[in-house]
């Protein structure tokens, strides 16, 4: 009997959400000397030196703080970055290298992750938890929904105002974030909001992941891709369309512990995704695989047929892209058997 992601329901408490807001493992031993900017691209090592004045300034930001009333210290306002680039550019690189910098306490977590933290502790304890930090770094900042626009605005706003200094990736601008999804003039406004809050530097160059590298891998038959799992001792094997239902039962702050201690994850029978709701699951599952380096094997359609040309045509098309990347990059790592 083969081990599935079907069979496991993973909870992570509350308490521990915060906490366990630090970087992917994949970016745990890098630095600013690590990142190695591409000669033909002059933005990547602007960005480089931009980021570690940036780091320098959140360790005087947290140290320092101004005298208020009654010679009381009161906080320095926080300061914030913005890293804007393509797929694959080492923006996530720089941020790790930003946290990895700055004085403790701090918090690193991808966007969706970072409003399933503030959903299950509460706005006010949210902000609370957050306040003593440093820096918080948002990795892949995009977006979705008005609602999403003014909690994220909310919160940046109180802890930068408490001296916490903010430090984000995407690859849309701040004055475009939600472009093309939503005209309610609150969202612009907030938006607008944001954009404010940060200094803007480009990151440019070709996806990393692509670089010298063949397109997206034929899938293997059913029968050889259950032999290769039952090969890899802890491995995962599931039907697509069940682990598509599975994923909708648990609330996407929990993928991370869905895939906790799997070596190498197969998928048998991928298609097309049924719709929307299906799809952006999906992309929340890749990056949490992506996070933990696990390899991936399907059979069925090519893991870049996912996504449909509809899908890839409407608001979401820059997160679809960045999920195809990533489970690209995961299909072609060496399964150590």
């Amino acid at each position: 009997m083969h081990a599935r992601l079907v069979d496991r329901n993973p909870v992570v408490p509350a308490d521990q959400l915060v906490a366990q807001m630090v970087p992917p493992a994949m970016f745990d031993d890098v630095s600013f000397a690590s990142y190695i900017p591409d000669p033909k691209e002059p933005s990547q090592a602007a960005a480089v030196h931009k980021a570690e004045e940036f780091a320098g300034k959140v360790a005087k930001i947290r140290a320092g703080g101004r005298r208020g009333l009654f010679g009381k210290k009161a906080p320095s306002t926080g300061a914030g970055l913005y890293l804007d680039g393509g797929f694959g550019v080492g923006k996530t690189h720089l941020l790790a290298s930003i946290f990895h910098s700055s004085p403790s306490p701090k918090a690193f977590g991808t966007f969706v992750e970072l409003t399933h933290v503030v959903g299950a502790l509460g706005f006010n304890k949210a902000v609370e938890e957050l306040s003593s930090h440093s820096v918080l770094c948002i990795d892949e900042f995009e977006l979705d929904d008005p609602g999403d626009t003014m909690l994220v605005s909310r919160l940046l706003t109180e802890l930068s105002a408490r001296g916490v200094s903010i430090v984000a990736t995407s690859n849309t601008l701040p004055g475009q974030l939600g472009e093309g999804r939503f005209a309610a003039q609150d969202f612009l406004r907030e938006i607008k909001k944001l954009g404010s809050i940060f200094e803007t530097i480009r990151v440019d160059g070709p996806d990393y992941r692509h670089r010298d590298l063949p397109p997206a891998p034929e899938p293997t038959d059913d029968a050889d891709l259950i032999e290769r799992a039952d090969a890899i001792d802890g491995a995962t094997l599931d039907d697509f369309d069940e682990l598509c239902a599975h994923l909708s039962t648990l609330h996407p702050s929990r993928y991370g512990k869905l895939i906790e201690g799997v070596p190498a994850v197969f998928i048998k029978g991928v298609h097309p995704a049924a719709d929307q709701s299906v799809a952006l699951r999906l992309v929340v599952l890749a990056d949490r695989l992506y996070d933990a380096s696990i390899p991936v094997t399907v059979s069925g359609a090519k893991l870049d047929e996912i996504f449909t040309p509809e899908m890839l045509a409407g608001g979401y098309k820059k997160k679809y892209l960045r999920a195809t990347s990533r489970l690209l990059a995961l299909s072609r790592f060496e399964v150590a058997a």
